[in-house]
C-alpha cells in the first residue's frame, strides 16, 4: 500500500501503490497548471465503509510514498478517465478498466 500524504497536519491516506501512481500524475498535473479539485474515493467495508473526500489546491503540501520501489506501468485510459473527471471538478476514483489489447 502506498500513502498520500496530505496538508499541514500531514495525514496518511493508504492508496494502493498502482491506484496512487495514476493519482500522482493527475494531481501533479493539476496542481501545475495551478487547478484546484476535489478527490474522492469510497472507503472499503473493512474500515467501516463510506465515502471520503479531499481539496486539492496547490498551496496544500502532500506527499507520495510508495511501498514498491518500482514504478507500475501507467494505463492510458484510465489516466485519461481520471484527467477528465478532475477537469470537472471532481475527481471520483472508478475502478481500473481493462487495457486495450496490443
Amino acid at each position: 500500500m502506498g500513502t498520500l500524504i496530505y496538508g499541514p497536519s500531514a495525514a496518511e491516506i493508504e492508496f494502493d501503490d498502482r491506484i496512487l501512481a495514476h493519482l500522482r500524475i493527475v494531481i501533479v498535473t493539476k496542481i501545475r497548471n495551478r487547478e484546484p479539485f476535489s478527490l474522492s474515493w469510497s472507503i472499503d467495508t473493512s474500515r467501516g465503509s463510506g465515502r471520503e473526500t479531499l481539496w486539492i489546491h496547490p498551496s496544500i503540501p502532500m506527499r507520495f510514498r510508495f511501498e514498491e520501489a518500482r514504478p507500475h506501468p501507467i494505463n492510458r485510459a484510465w489516466l485519461e478517465e481520471l484527467l477528465t473527471r478532475a477537469n470537472g471538478g471532481d475527481l471520483t476514483l472508478t475502478p481500473e478498466p481493462t487495457p486495450p489489447a496490443a
